[in-house]
């Protein structure tokens, strides 16, 4: 057992200093990932990589009770904090601006990269993300992983104990399901 999986043993028996030791071992994969997240988004300049990672950690530590086995689980975790952070930041600018327009979103057969969308479409992924998890919650965990976490389908499947096989079949059942919610 390495020393995050005992760490975030840890932290699940309440140790809350464990939770800063993981964020140390972790902070700058956790600095990458936020980093992917915000590249190239100067509309988002209110958060930037530090404050996204620090707002993560926040997060985490309100929560409580994290259920994370290991480094991946971990990183999916702080993968949907980012997700929700960010989330929650568009809303409040576009809440202050208020203004609408059609949306458009192009999923291709790439890992598509958050970075570079808008606000109103992050958001709009974001809805969608909610919908198809009322259909089948491990899509949207696949998506997440893949999509905000930027993980490898080998590190999705070991995450949920599945092959890379049934992570790229359920990844193209998702994209399928989100373009035709797109279209509608």
């Amino acid at each position: 057992m390495g020393d995050l999986t005992q760490l975030l043993q840890a932290v699940k028996e309440g140790d809350s200093s464990a939770m800063d030791r993981v964020f140390e071992l972790t902070y700058r994969e956790l600095h990458q990932l936020a980093h992917r997240r915000l590249q190239g988004s100067g509309e988002r300049a209110e958060l930037n990589t530090t404050s996204l990672v620090h707002e993560c950690y926040l997060r985490l530590v309100q929560l409580g009770q994290l259920e994370a086995q290991d480094r991946t689980h971990f990183l999916a975790y702080a993968a949907r904090a980012m997700r929700s952070i960010v989330i929650d930041a568009v809303r409040r600018r576009l809440t202050a601006r208020r203004g609408g327009a059609q949306l458009h979103i192009t999923l291709s057969t790439e890992t598509p990269d958050a970075a570079g969308l808008g606000e109103r479409e992050l958001l709009r992924v974001d809805e969608m993300l909610e919908e198809l998890g009322k259909l089948d919650a491990r899509l949207v965990q696949v998506v997440e992983m893949r999509y905000f976490a930027g993980l490898t389908e080998e590190q999705i499947g070991a995450a949920l104990g599945l092959s890379a096989r049934t992570v790229r079949r359920d990844w193209e059942k998702a994209r399928m399901l989100l373009f035709a919610a797109m279209q509608e």
